[in-house]
């Protein structure tokens, strides 16, 4: 029993490939369990998450596809990537949104002791939001925080002070391919045994944007409330990366469907 156990989790764990990028077909629970894995076997855990525009990004930045591509989890953020990979034949078994792996983890460190790192967002917005984690969060031990505004020099010595703390686990609130390019160059040097690059979600936590309710959530337009609420800075960028995401499915689609048409026949 337990060798087929076994080997059913050897093979459910097997990565899928979508748009040359492969990809963890875990869920949530898997996932958390993956990370609280790696915190008690003294190992690093880099998460990276892909929605439809990062997919789309990755095609045009080579840096931050090799980034995202480097770390020892990707799994899929958003809903549209789900659905491509039920369309394209590469089945992934659920949405693990990073804000909602961010809370998971929150919740699990602070019932088990592990300490956290925060870096990113402006310091007025970290404030906020390390106010409202410990309203949340009471029993979370904080090593320690950092706004996410810095030059590149200045990465290696934030790795070293990160690493100085003692956080077993580093959340970053910083936008692509900025967290990603600073987690494959400077993860290792934190000493966190699991990165999870949570982008916007310190703005959500601190209350300065909203997340979409869960309804939008499941019909994938989670994008499409945050356009709404920042339709000059955020509406363009989200019906560019869309429509090339459908087309990069489109195109995956008909390149993967083998053709119907009849064998030419001599006469």
């Amino acid at each position: 029993m337990d060798a087929l156990r076994l080997a059913r989790g050897t093979h459910m764990s097997e990565r899928r490939t979508l748009f040359g990028v492969e990809l963890d077909p875990l869920t949530m629970d898997e996932t958390v369990e993956r990370c609280l894995a790696a915190v008690r076997d003294g190992r690093q855990l880099e998460i990276g998450v892909v929605n439809a525009a990062k997919l789309v990004n990755m095609r045009r930045d080579p840096r931050l596809a090799e980034a995202v591509s480097g770390c020892d989890l990707v799994v899929a953020d958003g809903q549209a990537v789900v659905w491509a990979g039920k369309v394209l034949r590469a089945p992934l078994p659920e949405r693990v949104a990073g804000i909602d792996l961010f809370l998971r983890l929150l919740a699990e460190a602070e019932s088990a002791g592990i300490s956290v790192y925060f870096l990113g967002a402006k310091e007025e917005v970290l404030e906020e939001m390390l106010r409202r984690v410990a309203d949340r969060f009471p029993g979370l031990k904080v090593a320690g925080s950092r706004n996410g505004y810095f030059d590149d020099s200045q990465q290696e010595d934030i790795a070293g002070a990160i690493a100085d703390s003692g956080a077993q686990m580093l959340f970053l609130g910083m936008t692509s391919p900025k967290k990603e390019i600073f987690t494959a160059a400077y993860g290792a040097r934190t000493g966190a045994r699991v990165v999870h690059g949570v982008g916007g979600s310190f703005d959500i936590l601190a209350g300065i944007t909203k997340r979409a309710p869960a309804v939008w959530q499941r019909f994938g337009i989670e994008w499409l409330y945050r356009a709404l609420q920042e339709p000059r800075r955020l509406g363009k960028r989200y019906v560019t990366t869309n429509t090339a995401f459908l087309l990069m499915t489109a195109r995956e689609f008909i390149r993967s469907t083998p053709s119907t048409a009849p064998a030419n026949r001599s006469h």
